[in-house]
C-alpha cells in the first residue's frame, strides 16, 4: 500500500510538471500575444481626395534632371491619395500630413499610367478560371494527404477541411500580376497580403525544394556550397497561402567581415524585408511582398511539419532555447543552427509566386555573373568593353532585356548585393518581360563600403531607362530623400527598425554614385545615346569607351 501511494504521488507530480511546462511554453505565449494591443490599421483617406494633376510638360523634355525638379514642384501636396499597392507604407509607417512617403507616392511619376497599359487578358499572367481550378485541386489534394497523415498517427481533429477562399490575399495577388510588375500601383492587395502573412496561423512547414534536392547529396567539406543553400523553410498559412521563411542569423548592426567572400556570407532576413520596400519605392514592383514576423518555432514549425528530417534537427540548446538547423544543405553542424528565445524567432516571410505549372518561369545566367571560386575573374571584370559583346547576343541585341539588367544592377548596388548569379522572368511575357528580383538576403551586409563592380552593367553599357533615371533623381531631392522615405516605409513592418541608420544613409551615398555614373556616360556619349525614352528609341550608344564609374 505505501508503495502504491508513492507511485500515485509521483504520477501526480509528473502530470503537474508536464501541465506547468505546457502552460509556460505553449499557452502563455499565445495568451500574451492576444493580450497585447492590436495593431491600428489606418484606412485610405479617400474622402475629399483631390484629382491628380497632369505631369508638367517639362517631364517630357530632354533633360531628365529638370523634369524631376519640375514634377517635384507639381506633385508635392497636389494629390493626397496614395495607391495602396505601391504606397501601402503609408498605412502604418507614415500616413500623417507631413509624411514624405505619402508625398512620394502622390507624385505624378507614381501616377503616370504604364505604357502600354495592361488592359486585356494577354497582359495578365494568369487566367482566373484556370488558376481557380488548379488551386481547388491543390486544396483538395492537401486535405486528402492531411487526413491520411492524421489517420496514420491515430490523431483526431475537429478542424473542417480547408476551403479555397476566392478573396484570399495571396490568390488575389497572383491574379494581379501583369506584364509591368508583380502588382499594380493602385492595388490594395499588397497591404492585405503583408498583414495576413504577419498574423495567419501556420498549418505546415517544410524545407524548400532546392534544399530537399540536396539532402544527403552535398559534400559538407566544400567551401562553396551549391546554389540556393540557406536555412530557409516554406510555411503554409491557414488561408492556404505560402511564404518563404528566412530566420534571423545575425544582429542588424553586425557588418559582414571584410575577409568574407560574398558567396559564404550569412543571408539576412532584414535584407529581404528592406529590399521589398526599396523595390516598391523605386517603382520597380519586381520583389515579392515580404514581411517580418516573430515565429514560435515550436508551435508554428515543429508541431505542424510532416517532414521527419525537419523534425529530427530540432533540439534544445544549453541555454534552454529551441533550435533547429539544416541537416546537410547548410553547414551540417549544430553550431550553425538558429535558436528561438526560447521559442520565438524573428524572420522574413516572402510571398510565393504562382506555381510553375500555372506560370512557367525562365532562369537565365546573369551576363555579369561573378566567379564563385576563391580566385579567378570573369571576362567583364577585366574587359571594359565587355558590354559590346553582350549587345551582339540574343536577346540583349533586340529587346529591353539589357535595360532590365541595368535596372537590376542599380537595385543591387543600392542594397550592396553581389550575389546575383541568375535572374528569373515569366515566359508568358516574352523577351521584354520584367526580371523578378528574387533572393535579396545577401544585401545590406556592409554599409561602410560601396561595391562599384555591381554597377558594371551601367558603367560599361552606358544605358538607362528614362523612367528609372527620373525616379532616381526624384529620390535625390531633399523633399523625397531616399533614406527618409525608406526609414518611414520600414516603420510599417512588425520587426522595425529593419535597417540601422548607417545602412539608410548609405542608400543616399550610393544613389549619388549612380547619378554621377550616368552623368559621366552622358558626357562621353551624349544624352540621346545614354537615356532610353522607350520602345520608340532603338539606337544604341557608340560604346568605343566605357563610361566612367565614379
Amino acid at each position: 500500500m505505501p508503495g502504491r501511494r508513492r507511485d500515485r504521488v509521483r504520477s501526480l507530480l509528473l502530470l503537474g510538471a508536464l501541465l506547468s511546462a505546457d502552460l509556460y511554453f505553449h499557452l502563455w505565449p499565445q495568451v500574451r500575444r492576444r493580450l497585447s494591443p492590436p495593431e491600428r490599421l489606418r484606412g485610405c483617406p479617400c474622402a475629399g481626395r483631390a484629382s491628380s494633376p497632369a505631369p508638367d510638360s517639362a517631364a517630357a523634355s530632354s533633360d531628365p534632371r529638370a523634369a524631376a525638379h519640375n514634377l517635384s514642384r507639381a506633385g508635392v501636396g497636389a494629390g493626397v491619395g496614395v495607391g495602396v499597392g505601391a504606397g501601402a507604407g503609408a498605412a502604418r509607417g507614415g500616413g500623417g500630413p507631413g509624411s514624405r512617403l505619402r508625398a512620394l507616392f502622390a507624385h505624378p511619376l507614381y501616377r503616370a499610367p504604364d505604357e502600354p497599359p495592361a488592359l486585356g487578358p494577354e497582359h495578365l499572367l494568369l487566367d482566373s478560371q484556370e488558376a481557380l481550378r488548379y488551386y481547388r485541386r491543390k486544396v483538395a489534394r492537401w486535405n486528402r494527404r492531411h487526413k491520411i497523415y492524421r489517420e496514420q498517427l491515430n490523431l483526431t481533429s475537429l478542424d473542417p477541411p480547408l476551403q479555397l477562399q476566392l478573396g484570399a490575399s495571396w490568390f488575389q495577388f497572383h491574379l494581379g500580376i501583369n506584364r509591368h510588375g508583380l502588382y499594380p500601383r493602385s492595388s490594395p492587395i499588397v497591404s492585405r497580403l503583408l498583414r495576413d502573412m504577419r498574423h495567419f496561423a501556420t498549418i505546415s512547414a517544410d524545407y524548400s525544394q532546392d534544399e530537399k534536392a540536396l539532402l544527403g547529396a552535398c559534400d559538407c567539406s566544400q567551401i562553396v556550397k551549391p546554389s540556393g543553400v540557406h536555412l530557409k523553410l516554406v510555411l503554409r498559412f491557414s488561408d492556404f497561402g505560402k511564404a518563404m521563411f528566412k530566420p534571423m542569423r545575425q544582429p542588424r548592426d553586425e557588418e559582414t567581415p571584410e575577409d568574407f567572400f560574398y558567396f559564404i556570407d550569412f543571408q539576412r532576413h532584414n535584407a529581404e524585408i528592406a529590399a521589398f520596400h526599396l523595390d516598391r519605392i523605386l517603382d520597380f514592383r519586381r520583389v515579392p511582398p515580404t514581411a517580418g514576423r516573430l515565429v514560435n518555432v515550436t508551435k508554428e514549425i515543429l508541431e505542424v511539419t510532416k517532414n521527419e528530417i525537419l523534425q529530427s534537427v530540432f533540439f534544445v540548446s544549453p541555454a534552454s532555447n529551441v533550435c533547429f538547423f539544416a541537416k546537410c544543405p547548410y553547414m551540417c553542424k549544430t553550431e550553425y543552427a538558429v535558436c528561438g528565445d526560447p521559442h520565438m524567432l524573428e524572420g522574413s516571410l516572402s510571398a510565393f509566386l504562382p506555381s510553375l505549372n500555372l506560370a512557367p518561369r525562365l532562369s537565365v545566367p546573369n551576363p555579369w555573373i561573378r566567379s564563385y571560386t576563391l580566385a579567378g575573374k570573369e571576362e567583364w571584370e577585366v574587359n571594359p568593353l565587355y558590354c559590346d559583346t553582350v549587345r551582339q547576343v540574343y536577346p540583349y541585341n533586340s529587346s529591353n532585356r539589357l535595360l532590365n539588367i541595368i535596372d537590376m544592377a542599380i537595385f543591387d548596388f543600392l542594397i550592396g548585393n553581389m550575389d546575383r548569379h541568375h535572374y528569373e522572368m515569366f515566359t508568358k511575357f516574352g523577351d521584354d518581360g520584367f526580371l523578378i528580383h528574387l533572393d535579396n538576403a545577401r544585401g545590406f551586409g556592409r554599409h561602410s563600403q560601396d561595391e562599384l563592380s555591381i554597377l558594371s552593367p551601367l558603367s560599361q553599357c552606358c544605358r538607362i531607362k528614362k523612367k528609372t533615371l527620373l525616379h532616381l533623381q526624384l529620390l535625390a531631392l531633399s523633399d523625397y530623400r531616399l533614406s527618409d522615405v525608406m526609414r518611414e516605409s520600414l516603420l510599417e513592418d512588425q520587426l522595425a527598425p529593419v535597417l540601422t541608420e548607417p545602412h539608410l544613409l548609405a542608400l543616399d551615398r550610393r544613389l549619388q554614385i549612380i547619378l554621377n555614373t550616368v552623368e559621366g556616360c552622358v558626357a562621353a556619349h551624349g544624352e540621346r545615346s545614354v537615356i532610353d525614352s522607350g520602345p520608340a528609341q532603338q539606337s544604341l550608344p557608340d560604346s568605343g569607351q566605357a563610361g566612367p564609374t565614379r
